[in-house]
C-alpha cells in the first residue's frame, strides 16, 4: 500500500526534525493548506514560506510524537503532539490533528485542527 508507506516515511522525517524535507518530497505544487477555519493558503511556495515562518518562530523544536493515525481512500489523518519552545516563551506542548488528501502520491490538500491555546509544561 503506497499511501501507507508514504505516510510512514513522511511522519518519520517530521519526527527526525526534517519537516521541510518531508514537505519538499510529499506536497504537490498546487497544495492547499488550512489551519482551523483560517483562509486556506494555496500553492507550494506560499505554504513553504508559512512553514519556514513557523520554524523561524521557534527557539527549539524538542520533539514530535504521533498519538494515532488513520488511512482511508486517498485520505490520511495524524494526531500529533509537538514539544516546542517558541522564541521568548516557555516550553509548550502543541496538539493537532492533520488531515491530508492525496493524489498521485502527493498531498494536494491538508487541514490542521488544533486549539490555539497551548499547554505550558509545568516547571518551565
Amino acid at each position: 500500500m503506497i499511501l501507507k508507506t508514504n505516510l510512514e516515511d513522511m511522519n518519520s522525517l517530521i519526527i527526525e526534525g526534517k519537516a521541510m524535507e518531508a514537505f519538499d518530497k510529499y506536497y504537490d505544487d498546487n497544495v492547499i493548506m488550512q489551519e482551523n477555519e483560517n483562509p486556506p493558503i494555496i500553492g507550494k511556495e506560499e505554504n513553504r514560506k508559512r512553514e519556514l515562518d513557523f520554524f523561524d518562530s521557534l527557539e527549539k523544536f524538542h520533539k514530535a510524537e504521533i498519538k494515532s493515525s488513520a488511512i482511508g481512500d486517498e485520505t490520511t489523518m495524524v494526531e500529533w503532539v509537538f514539544d516546542i519552545t517558541p522564541k521568548g516563551m516557555p516550553q509548550t506542548e502543541m496538539k493537532q490533528v492533520a488531515v491530508q488528501k492525496w493524489k498521485n502520491n502527493k498531498i494536494i490538500n491538508e487541514k490542521f485542527y488544533y486549539d490555539a491555546s497551548s499547554k505550558i509544561k509545568e516547571g518551565t
